[in-house]
């Protein structure tokens, strides 16, 4: 690989990350035209994906690229412990069963992402399961309890006497002797992985290997901008959710996170993004992920839809329906169709003002609807619901 090339390389990988360690090691490889086995790790501990889980396949999609190996491995044992990483409280385990499930959702998912040449997935029960006793002794000989409550997660847990299993503390070594049995030479993963990602080349280091480099991605902000994307808060953007309220969540973050998103999700330059009408700026960024996810067609569809009922202020032509078998609370409704995150939420959004029935505002949180009422439950600017 000729100098130019490798350097043009090397721009597009840095680009959006927080933390290359050590970087001199990647360019290096880089600049010698060596080709990277490059893991990233994920536990399937939900069913579907969000554009904050994207940030690093979009990375891994860049190495794919310029021909290296991505090497994506399922964690369906580790899954069962549950990564501590940015927890302030112990996370349940997952059955099997739930595992399965995910697994299945999520490798349907990342086809949407990462290309089927150079990647190989492997599921890491294949070879931890074997591990036994005497090895995972082992692998907790390398690490001291000083150690682990260097991590953030840990000590303020330990500080604020928050249970901290001993299962959590094997948790990064396994992780970490995944990268040995992989032999990677490149971990990527989000800046709350790094104490994990750190673990591996120590792992990989005791037991007579090279060591990986790793590369750490800024965890995306979810809708309120202030909070990591996830399901739990609220804040998330699925991938596979309808069109139209994609478009209609990327349009509702602010003009500064939504420079981050084009930063994190695309190749467009930044500079000339700044130059755009963010709200111009925004619609076509909206347009490219809803394009990227469900098709030309569907972002076109969805961008029609934005203006239509914001800027022309009708409802939407296509809506989800929910069909009411007994008498419910207006605030059930919209927790068990995801118009609100929670009851609590719900309640919230009524005493803010923020939800009609047909037109009429609805004021008491107790308010509820029978069967067979006709009409559109509206939540905020974009949240609609056709009841039957």
């Amino acid at each position: 690989m000729n100098k130019k090339d490798a350097e043009k390389q090397l721009r597009e990988i840095e680009r959006g990350t927080e933390e290359i360690i050590p970087l001199e090691s990647l360019k290096k490889d880089i600049l010698e035209g060596k080709k990277l086995k490059v893991k990233f790790g994920v536990d399937p501990t939900a069913p579907e994906l969000h554009l904050g889980h994207t940030v690093v396949m979009e990375k891994l999609r860049t190495f794919q690229k310029y021909g290296h190996e991505i090497i994506l491995i399922i964690g369906d044992f580790t899954a069962m412990i549950g990564d501590p990483s940015g927890r302030t409280i112990q996370r349940p385990v997952l059955s099997e069963k739930d595992i399965k499930a995910n697994v299945k959702s999520f490798t349907n998912q990342i086809s949407k992402i990462l290309s089927r040449e150079n990647l190989k997935i492997v599921h890491n029960s294949a070879w931890l399961k074997k591990l036994g006793t005497e090895g995972v002794i082992k692998l907790a000989s390398l690490y001291t309890v000083a150690q682990m409550l260097e991590r953030n997660d840990f000590s303020e847990r330990y500080s604020s006497g928050n249970a901290i299993s001993i299962m959590e503390f094997i948790y990064p070594l396994l992780q970490g002797y995944d990268s040995y049995e992989v032999e990677s030479d490149l971990e990527i993963g989000g800046t709350d992985q790094k104490f994990n990602l750190l673990v591996g080349r120590e792992i990989q280091k005791n037991m007579g290997q090279s060591q990986q480099s790793i590369l750490t991605m800024p965890l995306l902000e979810g809708t309120d901008g202030v909070r990591k994307m996830s399901k739990s808060y609220g804040n998330h953007i699925g991938i596979n959710e309808n069109p139209q309220d994609i478009f209609g969540k990327i349009m509702s973050v602010s003009d500064e996170m939504m420079l981050k998103y084009y930063q994190l999700l695309t190749l467009e330059n930044i500079e000339t993004v700044k130059q755009m009408h963010p709200m111009e700026a925004k619609k076509a960024l909206a347009h490219f992920i809803v394009e990227k996810y469900h098709g030309s067609e569907a972002a076109s569809k969805a961008r029609e839809g934005f203006s239509r009922v914001f800027s022309e202020g009708k409802i939407p032509d296509e809506m989800k329906q929910y069909r009411l078998k007994s008498r419910e609370k207006i605030v059930d409704i919209m927790s068990e169709t995801g118009l609100a995150p929670s009851k609590k939420a719900a309640k919230r959004l009524i005493e803010q003002g923020g939800v009609e029935f047909s037109g009429e505002r609805i004021t008491d949180t107790k308010h509820s609807l029978e069967p067979g009422a006709d009409g559109v439950l509206k939540v905020g600017k974009r949240g609609f619901l056709k009841l039957l």
